[in-house]
């Protein structure tokens, strides 16, 4: 009797239990796609790959077990015959060698596919992520003598077209933009990035906004679709003046604080793509040192409680009871309200913009 013998034929019997029922339920599997896929579609030929495969180990290790056994408790003259009986999975090697190695192909082609489609899965969930970064960054510029506060919330859409932006014009003129364009989807947000970065370029060549913004409505109802809008507030803000200049494309009411009350800038002219030839005209309010303006999109103002809006006046009252909070504060703040308010959870983008003169 030769124990260690013995010890290996114990070790192979328990592996080949193991794998014999990891094929039994590979042969379960096997049946299903099948029945599900047919016998010649990929699917189910990896299926049959992988039952004959952990078929194949478990005769293996029941061959080893066999042989360990009968070797362990018999004469040694017998051993090549008792060990001759691992032939019969090595046969089977022989016999199936081509399709085991078709079949890993084919898993191999298949794994790389479904890679394929794991990283373009992956790029189109982080595309908005990417698009909203550059409508409405996390990061504005730090511009000497502003204190500057932001927020943005997606709602249920993929991508939108709510939008902000912050620009130095001058070393004493500064440019705070928010908009909002209709719809959802890659479309609404092309077009708000377009937008974005064309009045810019209108900024900067017209001192006046509300020059910029008829430029910018001429150039854009060019190619613009039938059911496209879009809401747009600009204010400049000049420090050498002491002054702030806004232009309203339709868009929601600001609120300026000013002279210790809240004033609404409205509305200067209709939507952009209306009309080609819309005509806009500025207002100029004189600016001092603590003055706060607070812009945002409509899709806080209508936050719902029912049939009850959120609303311009509550927004107004947030800004009128703590107007000298930080600006960052009071953007959080606002939103924080919006949602106490609302009976469910605010399904439109929201953005918050605010510019505090220090």
């Amino acid at each position: 009797m030769q124990p260690l013998l013995l010890v290996v034929a114990v070790a192979s019997a328990v592996a080949a239990v193991v794998w014999g029922r990891s094929a039994r339920y590979r042969q379960r599997l096997l049946v299903r796609v099948q029945a599900d896929h047919g016998p010649d579609e990929d699917a189910t030929i990896l299926a049959r790959a992988q039952f004959r495969k952990e078929l194949h180990t478990t005769l293996l290790y029941a061959a080893v077990a066999i042989a360990s056994f009968g070797t362990g408790m018999t004469d040694k003259g017998e051993i090549e015959l008792l060990y001759g009986l691992v032939l019969i999975p090595i046969a089977l090697s022989a016999f199936y060698g081509r399709e085991f190695i078709r079949e890993a192909r084919l898993f191999e082609k298949r794994s790389s596919l479904e890679r394929r489609a794991e990283e373009v899965l992956s790029q189109e969930a982080l595309a908005p992520r990417r698009w909203a970064e550059r409508l409405a960054p996390d990061d504005l510029p730090e511009i000497p003598g502003y204190e500057i506060g932001r927020v943005y919330q997606a709602g249920t859409g993929l991508m939108a077209g709510d939008f902000y932006d912050v620009t130095e014009l001058s070393p004493t003129r500064l440019a705070a933009v928010i908009g909002d364009v209709t719809g959802h989807g890659i479309d609404a947000s092309i077009t708000a990035f377009q937008v974005k970065y064309l009045l810019r370029v209108f900024l900067q060549e017209y001192r006046d906004p509300a020059q910029a913004l008829e430029q910018l409505n001429a150039q854009m109802s060019v190619h613009a679709r039938p059911e496209e809008f879009i809401s747009l507030l600009v204010a400049v803000f000049d420090t050498e003046a002491s002054t702030v200049r806004f232009a309203s494309a339709g868009h929601p009411a600001g609120w300026l604080w000013h002279d210790r009350e809240v004033q609404p800038l409205r509305a200067t002219g209709p939507l952009l793509l209306l009309d080609p030839n819309a005509s806009y005209h500025s207002r100029e309010i004189p600016l001092e040192s603590g003055d706060v303006l607070l812009t945002y999109t409509d899709g806080l103002a209508e936050a719902r409680d029912g049939a009850l809006l959120f609303g311009e006046e509550r927004i107004a009252s947030v800004l009128r009871r703590d107007p000298g909070v930080e600006a960052a504060v009071l953007c959080k703040s606002l939103l924080d309200a919006a949602r106490e308010f609302a009976t469910q959870p605010l399904t439109d983008d929201v953005a918050i913009l605010t510019v505090r003169r220090d």
